[in-house]
Formats: C-alpha cells, structure tokens, sequence
C-alpha cells in the first residue's frame, strides 16, 4: 500500500496509464476472455446498437443485480429499467454460453452530440461518454458478433413494441421560429379506444381492412423487391360522422402506430412539406383530414390575398393569413410527397387521406400508388347499429331493433347520430325508445324538405317554359 500511494504521488499520471495498458495487454495474453465495446454515440449521432442494448438488458435484471436504475417519463405509460453506471450482469440466455455486460462511463471535454430537439441538426456538448463492455470467451467472437448482437437488435425492436406508448402529433404553431427546441411536430398521448372490436362497419368490410394491414406490414421484402417504397395510402370518403376519425384511430390501436397529423393548409410551401416528411417516424400513420378543401383553400386564400393587394390593402389585416410572396402547398407537391421521390424517405408508412366530396378530389389523386384502397365510410347500417347498441347499452338483441333497422332502412343516420340517442339513457328500452323517436321526426322533416324541394324545381321549370 505505501509503494503504490507513493507511486500515485511520484509517478505522472500519463506514465501510469501507458504502464496500466501494457500490463493489461501483457495479461490478456494468457486469458481466454475478449472485450467489445459499445459506445453510446458514434460521432455526432447516437448508435443503435447501444440503445438496442439497453432495451434489451432492461428486461434481463437479475437477482444479482444489486443497484439498477427506474424512470417513467411524463407521456410513458409503463416505468423503465435500465443498468445503472459501474454495475454487472451476466446473459445467459442466448445459446447456453455466458456474457458478462458492464456499464461504464467516463469523463469527456470538448465532444459535441446531435441536438435531438434541433429541427436544423445542430449539437450540443456532451460532459461525459457511456459505453457498453461486453466481455466473452474469444471462441465465441464469431458467434457474439454474427449471432449475439443481430439476436439484441431484433429482441429490443420487439421489446419496444410492446412498451411503446402511442403517440398523436401536431405540428407546432412556432416551428422553424428559431430557439434550442425547434422540433416542428408535439405530442399528446393517444388514448382513443376505437378498436376494430368496437367499430360500427359491416363485418366484412373490418375483415378486409385487417387482411390489407396485415399483408402489408409483412411485405417489406416484396415491396424492396419490386422497387416500391414501402407504404400504403387509404381514401376515407363519405358524409361526416359516418366514423372516418374512429377508423384512424382503429388502425393505429391495432397496427400500434404513431399518428402524424398533417394539416396542408398550414403549410408554408412545398419543400416544408418535405422537411415535416422526413422528420416523421417509421411505423407510422400519416393523416390528411378534408383533403378537397386542403388544396382548394390555398387557391381561395391566394385569389383573397391578389385581391386584397390590389386594392391596396393588408391581406393579414383582414384575416386571410396568406403571404403573396409564400407558394403554398401545390397538387404537384402534394403528389410527389405520396408517390415521388420523397415518398420513400421511411419505411412502413401508411398515410390516410379523408374527404366528405370524393367527386372534388383530382383524379390525379385518386389513383394507385397514391390512393390504394378507397374505404366508403356508409350511414349507419343494421349491422353498425347492433354494434353501437352493445357498445354503448351492452345488448346484443331486444324486440325494439326490427322496428329501429326498418326506420334506419328508410331513412339515413350516421353512427355518430345514433350514438348521441343512446348516451341520452342509461335504461337499455329507455335510449331504443328515444332513438325510435328520433328517427321517426328526422323522416318527417326529410319528407317535408323534399316536398318544399319538388315545388321549388316545379316553379322554376314553368318559370323557364314562360320565359322560353
């Protein structure tokens, strides 16, 4: 103990150092172990192998483990473990053969990391550098390396998957305003319970839905093969309330997808377009809500806006809120994001376009490659309405349903119509019996507007055989 406190003090610590690593490296001659390390970071960006690892080792704490580490982030559902700085554990669990992990870290000065929250990829300093030690026999290098690691990498991906916590994102009203986070998307919890389970269709309608998401979540190879990018575009169309949110929501609940709210309107030009597309994740639903007005509003706006400057006004002072200067998103635009080259900047994406007026949309739009399934969201049918009467009263059959079916046969309602009758009661016969009424009056106002309409038609054509 005193030659080595003295040689602490007398000897230089660079001296100590090089000392330390030749007779660690005069040691390792006579061990059959091999270290591998996994940095936390490679260079500015951060290296998936290390947070694959992480994952990974989270879920394989064992008894012997005596610290680790606990956190449950604000918009997480579930807590996560990791290992804590300086503690071991040993993996037995992939071929028989043992693996002892450490996780070490070490002071850095001067070394600068990719700013996660800085939309123009900028860095930030970084005090300290953590990194994996994985130590094995060096028989099993091939094996750790070809087999081990590859085996992690799919085993955190799947782990992930089931932890993952869905997300609804939003593009930020200050985005690209300049400051140390300038994200441009934010995100809530997506909480919505709409399930295909619960969802108002016909049976065969959900069953097609699935079987298309299902083969297209496994198509990765054929998609690569065939020289396609790999997403899917759905065309939701039909009159509101008819249940287009419910089976956005649905999809994402059953493919457990994040949702990326993209609203054309508040888009700049075209080249944000595709700066908001690149910054999107894998395995994730893009929406485009009301996509005839999407495009036809930047026209209206840029006509208002000409007009307005022509007479010599302000167009923001009158609440048009479009800079003549600023393009706009265009349907050329707006194609290549679907189908072009920045189409294929991710993997896994499905991207859902919505609309009330199918007639309005471009025919440009509509076909494959950009809309590939078009999904006619109906009015409420027998079959939705049984669904929404065990959804919402918890019954499957009552002798009031023949009478309900017949009046929804004559008459249209959305599912959000009848929904709305039956929170009003919580008394099964009760909600049925007030459904049943309000069906009988929307008939009766129909009837009288489509009497009010025949005499109007006839007035204006006798009007025209006058004049003719």
């Amino acid at each position: 103990m005193v030659v080595r406190s003295v040689a602490k003090d007398l000897i230089p610590h660079e001296f100590q150092h090089a000392l330390f690593v030749r007779l660690r490296q005069f040691l390792s001659t006579f061990s059959n172990e091999l270290t591998l390390i996994i940095d936390e970071y490679e260079g500015l960006y951060p290296n998936h192998l290390f947070q694959a690892a992480e994952t990974y080792l989270g879920t394989i704490i064992t008894p012997d483990t005596k610290r680790f580490r606990a956190s449950k982030p604000e918009k997480e559902n579930q807590i996560k473990v990791s290992m804590e700085k300086g503690e071991e554990l040993t993996d037995s669990s992939f071929g028989g053969f043992r693996i002892r992990w450490r996780l070490s870290c070490k002071k850095t000065s001067g070394r600068y990391i990719a700013n996660p929250d800085d939309y123009y990829g900028g860095s930030i300093p970084k005090s300290e550098a953590r990194f994996f030690v994985l130590f094995f026999h060096k028989k099993m290098k091939d094996k750790v390396i070809n087999e081990y690691l590859p085996y992690i990498l799919e085993k955190s991906k799947i782990i992930k998957e089931e932890q993952r916590t869905l997300k609804l994102w939003t593009l930020k009203n200050d985005r690209g305003m300049g400051g140390s986070n300038r994200k441009p998307w934010q995100s809530v919890n997506l909480d919505h319970p709409s399930t295909f389970d619960t969802l108002a269709m016909e049976l065969d309608a959900k069953k097609t839905i699935m079987a298309d998401l299902q083969r297209f979540v496994k198509r990765k190879e054929f998609y690569r093969r065939v020289g396609k990018a790999w997403k899917r575009g759905y065309l939701l169309y039909g009159p509101p309330g008819t249940g287009k949110s419910s089976l956005i929501a649905a999809v994402a609940n059953y493919l457990n997808f994040d949702v990326y709210d993209l609203e054309l309107t508040a888009m700049r030009s075209n080249s944000e377009l595709r700066n908001l597309l690149i910054s999107t994740a894998n395995q994730s639903i893009l929406v485009v809500e009301d996509i005839d007005c999407s495009i036809e509003l930047q026209d209206r706006m840029k006509a208002a806006a000409k007009k307005a400057a022509a007479k010599g006004r302000d167009p923001f002072q009158y609440g048009l809120g479009y800079d003549p200067g600023s393009s706009g998103v265009t349907l050329s635009g707006l194609l290549n994001f679907i189908d072009g080259l920045w189409s294929s900047c991710g993997d896994e994406r499905i991207i859902i376009f919505t609309t009330n007026h199918k007639e309005k949309l471009d025919p440009a739009l509509l076909r494959p490659g950009r809309m590939d399934v078009h999904i006619h969201m109906s009015y409420c049918t027998p079959c939705g309405f049984k669904m929404l009467a065990q959804n919402y009263l918890g019954i499957s059959e009552h002798p009031l349903f023949m009478e309900i079916e017949q009046l929804m046969v004559m008459k249209k309602v959305t599912p959000a119509e009848v929904g709305e009758q039956l929170l009003k009661e919580e008394e099964a016969e009760s909600a049925l019996r007030g459904l049943i009424e309000f069906l009988k009056e929307k008939k009766e106002i129909e009837e009288v507007k489509d009497g009010e309409l025949e005499q109007e038609e006839s007035g204006s054509e006798g009007l025209t055989e006058i004049e003719t």
